[in-house]
């Protein structure tokens, strides 16, 4: 339990830093600022407690150590830890709400139970700190392939986004126009939201490892993972009403392409037609 403890005390730390700052800076996204740093910090802590013993341990702080690190290089490039860098959904959705209103969300939302998700995804490490005796196997083998292969599909997903702005960066500057306006191709012909899809697979496979360890798939560790996805869902609602007054012409992107999960594309409308 000292390690879960610890974690508790950097959970603890965390909500009261990105509340303070959000309120002296005005900025609503210090949390998405730990966001890729924190998980990795919880489960180097409950590895250190086996001793870096556990090969299972070890395996899933590796593996997430690995998210982390590309989760930031792109937060980064985009310019999230700058001054100014915040989400622009926190932006709109500030000038929605009365004042009192977002600082309520902020406190309650932004800071505190977005922390408390970043702890929960983590404790399927806790669940195999507390059963040692399950040896790591094939099935562990498994599905640290299928982490990394969500991993690589996350990457691809954000570099081609990454490409794409750059490039319609490029030609707005110069004064050309754009066209499409946004994403399509790639991964994103499959999925509207490639990136989303791959981030929360891989934490429904990091639950898997605390599964094996118990020798069963019902783990009360399951609700990192859940919680996760809920907040995915609504974050693509948001994001969606927002991409539909911007680009009407988004309206057929969603008729035809999935919403998350990546899947062969519906007919174009005059495809349909003929």
């Amino acid at each position: 339990m000292e390690a879960l403890t610890v974690c508790l005390w950097i959970f603890a730390a965390s909500c009261l830093v990105t509340w303070v700052l959000s309120l002296i800076t005005k900025e609503y996204s210090w949390v998405d600022r730990v966001w890729s740093i924190i998980p990795v910090v919880y489960v180097w802590v409950f590895t250190s407690a086996a001793g870096f013993a556990d090969t299972r341990l070890t395996v899933m702080a590796v593996l997430v150590t690995l998210w982390g690190a590309r989760l930031t290089f792109n937060f980064a490039r985009k310019g999230g830890y700058a001054p100014g860098g915040q989400d622009y959904r926190w932006v709109i959705l500030r000038s929605r709400m009365k004042p009192w209103q977002f600082g309520l969300f902020n406190l309650f939302f932004i800071s505190i139970y977005q922390n408390i998700l970043l702890l929960l995804i983590t404790l399927p490490a806790f669940t195999v700190l507390e059963h040692p005796d399950t040896q790591f196997g094939f099935l562990d083998v498994l599905v640290a392939v299928l982490f990394l292969a969500f991993l690589v599909g996350e990457t691809v997903a954000d570099q081609q986004q990454w490409n794409f702005q750059t490039r319609k960066r490029v030609l707005q500057a110069s004064g050309q126009p754009v066209t499409p306006r946004f994403l399509q191709d790639g991964l994103f012909r499959y999925s509207r939201h490639p990136n989303f899809f791959f981030e929360q697979a891989q934490w429904w496979a990091f639950f898997l490892f605390g599964a094996i360890a118990v020798g069963s798939l019902w783990q009360w560790s399951v609700i990192g993972a859940f919680l996760l996805t809920l907040l995915f869902i609504g974050s693509t609602i948001f994001t969606e009403r927002i991409s539909l007054e911007r680009y009407p012409e988004y309206a057929d992107y969603q008729r035809r392409t999935s919403p998350i999960v990546p899947w062969p594309p519906r007919p174009a409308v005059g495809a349909e037609a003929s």
